[in-house]
Order: structure tokens, then C-alpha cells, then sequence
């Protein structure tokens, strides 16, 4: 099996990838984009996209990638996310006075790199920032990146777990061709858009509501097009298969402008 990821060798992502999947072949890719598309071409088999973070939000580009293409979610990963200061072979952690890495990474280090009066910057990747680093040969520069970043290219780890909270987590989605019909706890999530009328998010929700359906999540998203008008992703406990699920889903139809089911998975209990 060959998983696509987006991002550098020894990103976060690919990390996930083996956590979730175990020894398979991965596929970098330079973008969300161009890791849906090799889905879809068929050059790689699943694709583990990151669709939200527990301190940073949602990643909306996926959310929009989702709709874009005729894929399924097929499964789900969530990944504890560990920064590393990492550097030159040699260097100690008082030569350091600038680390580069991806924003979102800078921003979950940003009070201790303000601590130790390092200056943060922003580049494409975390691993990214610690393959640019080795190329550069700079003593005083780190980047900030994975454990397993810093072991591909025999990079120096001057302190793990530099997050400024340690409930640092990513979900992963795992996209593919096919859809799966999970076997065990169950999870499926869906878009839908609505007519903008007084209390028809209320009736949308009332459907899950009156079977005790359990929501996870619920996101919005614009309608490209259509200026104030929105796309509603939401998150479920159960299996579109689920018999209680179906009739949920044939009401919501009737309120729906647009509904569409973006997969079943089983249920990632860590």
C-alpha cells in the first residue's frame, strides 16, 4: 500500500501515516492538492490528511479538498503532537538565535522560544525547516520538527516536548477511492447546504436530536459562488448503514438543498 502525506520526509504527517498504518510505502507530496490528486490518479492507494488540530483549529483547505473530489473517508488517526529544538551537530541551545519551521509549529512554541530570546520564522515545513537547516550548515539557527525529522537528517535534538501545551493534538482523516463499511463503533460524517430560512439549521439539527444521534463536530464553510450562503460538515457516532442513521438521513433530505455522505469509519479511540 502507498500512502500520500503532505509535506517533507519526517513531517508529522508521514509519522501518522506509520503510527496508524503501520510499515507501507508513503508518497510526499508539496501540497493538500497534490496529495488529493494522487488519490484520485490512482499513484497512491489512501491519502492521511490533517483536518483539525485541539489548539489551533481546523485546517479548511482539506474541508474544501473533500468536496472537490469523489473520494471517501475511510478511517481516522489522531497523532500527539511532540516539537523538537533541533540543530547543527555540536551547536548548544544558548548559540541558537533564530528557529524556522511551518506557523502553525512557531505559534504552539511561540512562549518558549520568546523565554529563551529566539527569533521565530516561517517556513513551508517542519521537517522541511530541518532539511533547509542542514543544507544551510548556520550554528546559529534550529528548526523546530519531529523527533523522527531530526533522525533523518542526522540532526542534533537540544530539547523535546517544547510545545507551550502539551494537549497538543491532529486529527487525521484517511482518504480513499472506495468507501468501507466499518465493522465496530462507528463514525460518518456528512455536508450539507440549506435554503437561508428562519430556524432551518434548527430542523437540520432536530434530526439527530430526536434519535440521540451523537455530533462531534460541526463546521462550516462557504458556498464558492454564492456570497453568505454556507456548506455545514458535520461529524456522527454511527454508520450511515445504521438503520437509525438512514431515517436521520432521509429527513435531513428533506430540508437539504444539497447532502452528501463523505464516508463511514471506524471510530479512533487512541
Amino acid at each position: 500500500m502507498k500512502v500520500a502525506f503532505q509535506g517533507e520526509p519526517g513531517a508529522y504527517s508521514e509519522q501518522a501515516v506509520f503510527n496508524y498504518l503501520g510499515n507501507v510505502e508513503t508518497l510526499p507530496c508539496e501540497s493538500f492538492d497534490a496529495m488529493f490528486d494522487s488519490v484520485v490518479s490512482g499513484q497512491s492507494d489512501m491519502a492521511l490528511a490533517p483536518i483539525e488540530n485541539s489548539l489551533a483549529g481546523s485546517i479548511h483547505q482539506n474541508y474544501d479538498l473533500l468536496l472537490r473530489h469523489d473520494l471517501h473517508i475511510v478511517g481516522e488517526y489522531f497523532l500527539r503532537v511532540q516539537h523538537c529544538l533541533i540543530a547543527m551537530p555540536g551547536v548548544k541551545k544558548e548559540d541558537i538565535k533564530k528557529a524556522i519551521s511551518h506557523p502553525q509549529a512557531l505559534g504552539q512554541c511561540a512562549a518558549y522560544l520568546r523565554n529563551l530570546g529566539i527569533k521565530p520564522e516561517q517556513v513551508y515545513d517542519t521537517a522541511g525547516s530541518v532539511k533547509m537547516l542542514k543544507e544551510s550548515g548556520a550554528r546559529d539557527v534550529a528548526a523546530i520538527a519531529s523527533k523522527r525529522a531530526a533522525e533523518i537528517y542526522e540532526m542534533q535534538i537540544l530539547e523535546e516536548g517544547i510545545e507551550d501545551n502539551s494537549e497538543n493534538f491532529t486529527r487525521f482523516l484517511a482518504v480513499g477511492r472506495e468507501a468501507t463499511v466499518p465493522e465496530g463503533e462507528a463514525k460518518t460524517s456528512i455536508v450539507f447546504s440549506l435554503k437561508n430560512l428562519p430556524g432551518s439549521l434548527f430542523k437540520a439539527m432536530s434530526v439527530f436530536a430526536l434519535r440521540d444521534i451523537d455530533l462531534t463536530k460541526i463546521e462550516s464553510r462557504p458556498l464558492q459562488g454564492k456570497p453568505w450562503e454556507y456548506l455545514f460538515y458535520i461529524d456522527f457516532i454511527g454508520s450511515a448503514q445504521n438503520e437509525t442513521v438512514q431515517r436521520a438521513l432521509d429527513h435531513l433530505g428533506e430540508y437539504a438543498v444539497t447532502l452528501r455522505v463523505l464516508g463511514s469509519y471506524l471510530r479512533f479511540k487512541g
